[in-house]
């Protein structure tokens, strides 16, 4: 390792993104606890990633709320709650922060000022970053978990593999069995029409047509999401002839967890719940609307269909995956 774990007794690392993202970034995480078994692990993020923490306590310590800042899209800078959360950050007195946020060419200054003994992550050429041997040039290629772990492999830690994770527990079985719906497990499919990007969403239409066949064959179809994606699941229940269970906005992530875990299969954009059925080895077709499918997409290719929709606008195709994922599970 390139710092000795006896140098090391407090880490904090940066990563401000949305649920598929962060899951992504999980097998690197876990790199970094087997190499620095007994170090604190905190997490700097958007509000809603404590709860990430709390669903993954055998990687992560602690969180700090990250505020916002300039350049950065995912959440709003708020001036003064900055100052207040640099002022945290730098009593906590990091070992090591790491950024794994991305290229680094908006917020590697910004890592500077958080105080700590060192500082690492990605970099790109003409924009500052430290010059500690701490940084690597960022790898605009393959898939986003890997990226995650070459940083790791370049600060001397072992590859502890690919896998993504996603833990449950009783109480998100719980909260699951609360809702009373009646399926049983392996016989009902998941569909998960939203996303937080519009322009990430497949047409409403394609997903009903997929739901009514699943139907057709003995399943019964979940529609999952948030309430602000109610309307978007309206549509596809006005499209469909069958009539599904419609759970959005009333299931927790933990519930969705559960609901992806023993579903036959699952029908989704390119969004969070893509990698939780990824972490489950859940059969999936997952649509991929932002042309990066082989970036975000599951690694598994047996298990999980991933179709680039701005390549290949092709139904058919979709639907025949669909027909063969159906026919293994079956």
């Amino acid at each position: 390792m390139k710092l000795p774990s006896s140098q090391i007794k407090k880490i904090a690392i940066f990563r401000a993104l949305q649920l598929g993202d962060m899951l992504c970034a999980i097998p690197a995480v876990k790199m970094l606890r087997y190499a620095y078994p007994d170090a604190t692990i905190t997490l700097i993020g958007l509000p809603w990633a404590k709860s990430l923490t709390e669903r993954f306590p055998d990687y992560f310590d602690g969180f700090i709320k990250f505020p916002g800042y300039p350049g950065l899209p995912e959440q709003n800078l708020e001036p003064k709650a900055f100052t207040a959360f640099l002022a945290e950050v730098q009593e906590e007195a990091f070992d090591l922060v790491i950024q794994l946020q991305g290229n680094g060419s908006v917020i590697n200054p910004m890592m500077e000022l958080f105080g700590a003994k060192y500082t690492a992550g990605y970099s790109k050429e003409g924009h500052y970053a430290p010059d500690n041997g701490l940084f690597m040039s960022y790898p605009d290629h393959g898939h986003e978990i890997d990226r995650h772990i070459s940083l790791m492999e370049f600060l001397g830690l072992q590859n502890q593999g690919s896998d993504l994770e996603y833990p449950l527990t009783t109480k998100d079985y719980d909260a699951l069995d609360e809702l009373h719906l009646d399926i049983e497990p392996k016989r009902y499919v998941c569909i998960h029409p939203g996303s937080r990007g519009a322009w990430r969403q497949w047409p409403v239409k394609y997903f009903a047509a997929l739901a009514d066949y699943c139907a057709e064959q003995g399943y019964k179809v979940v529609l999952t999401g948030t309430k602000e994606e109610a309307d978007i699941i309206d549509a596809v229940i006005s499209h469909m002839r069958y009539e599904p269970i419609n759970t959005a906005g009333k299931t927790s992530m933990g519930a969705v967890g559960a609901l992806i875990q023993n579903a036959a299969m699952i029908i989704s954009n390119c969004t969070g719940v893509s990698h939780i059925a990824s972490a489950f080895k859940t059969p999936s077709i997952v649509i991929s609307m932002d042309g990066e499918p082989q970036r975000w997409g599951p690694l598994d290719k047996r298990v999980h269909r991933t179709i680039n929709w701005l390549q290949s606008p092709d139904f058919h195709q979709v639907f025949r995956e669909t027909v063969e994922l159906v026919s293994l599970a079956s």
